[in-house]
């Protein structure tokens, strides 16, 4: 790997990288795309959207690929974690520390990151998919706000197909069979013409929605449908997780009993290709 310069590549990401990419390459069938559109040098943001506790592992293994070492901005619950914790303070990712005083903080050290010429990672979503077809939701403002302070590009990565390796919600792996994963990447969005505007709410929520509405596109092309005309927004449409609880639920009700039938259902659902 040899990155550009300014992004930095410690030892431990080295090490790091060399543990996960062996078993990502195991239950990954990997389709990447669109590697023209990242900077090859200079500081820039690249924004996902997110489905699964996997997706953070395929769009770094993306990027890592095409020598772009990344930066996480992820939330500061996942530093107080036994040992991913350690490591993602020694990666140097950036802690987001949300609804407290330190909440600026993160965007301080991305900016200082990007004026380094780094590659910052955001989730602009934030959480895992609530739509119920794991389209993305309506995106929070944070990443607007930090391209339009900071001017560099933005470049929407749209990825599909790691939640077939780890459904959405869950922490572990439901095959054993390599699933296809595809990750795009697309050309930056334009906001140069809001650049110079005042960064108010009208502001951060036009940028945000353009961001969005490309990432969106990506996904639809990857996906081969076309995506919902209203965009899912949890403060209106409410919380997915109880409804995803009922179905697995009822699916585990549904399983056959006695120990040989159950073992041949397992062993099917672990070894079948996923749609």
């Amino acid at each position: 790997m040899r990155p550009a310069p300014g992004r930095e590549l410690t030892l431990t990401y080295r090490l790091v990288v060399g543990l996960l990419r062996p078993p990502l390459s195991l239950f990954t069938d990997r389709h990447w795309h669109g590697a023209e559109n990242l900077p090859r040098t200079g500081g820039f943001i690249a924004v996902a959207n997110h489905v699964t506790n996997l997706d953070p592992l395929t769009f770094a293994h993306f990027l890592v690929d095409h020598d772009v070492p990344v930066k996480f901005l992820a939330k500061a619950e996942i530093f107080e974690a036994p040992v991913i914790g350690w490591l993602a303070h020694r990666v140097k990712h950036i802690p987001v520390y949300r609804g407290s005083a330190r909440a600026a903080e993160s965007l301080d050290a991305a900016r200082a990151a990007l004026a380094s010429g780094e590659c910052i990672a955001i989730f602009p979503e934030g959480t895992l998919t609530h739509d119920p077809e794991m389209w993305p939701m309506l995106g929070k403002t944070g990443v607007a706000r930090l391209a339009l302070t900071t001017r560099v590009p933005v470049v929407p990565i749209a990825q599909w197909g790691a939640h077939r390796v780890i459904p959405r919600f869950e922490s572990l792996p439901a095959t054993l069979r390599r699933q296809r994963v595809d990750v795009r990447a697309l050309p930056p969005v334009d906001l140069e013409d809001l650049y110079d505007r005042p960064l108010d709410g009208t502001v951060l929520r036009e940028a945000t929605d353009r961001i969005m509405r490309r990432l969106t596109e990506g996904v639809a092309e990857l996906r081969g449908e076309e995506p919902p005309e209203r965009v899912w927004d949890r403060r209106v449409d409410g919380d997915w997780h109880d409804a995803w609880r009922q179905e697995r639920a009822a699916a585990r009700a549904a399983r056959p009993t006695g120990a040989l039938a159950r073992a041949r259902h397992t062993w099917t659902e672990l070894t079948r290709r996923r749609p």
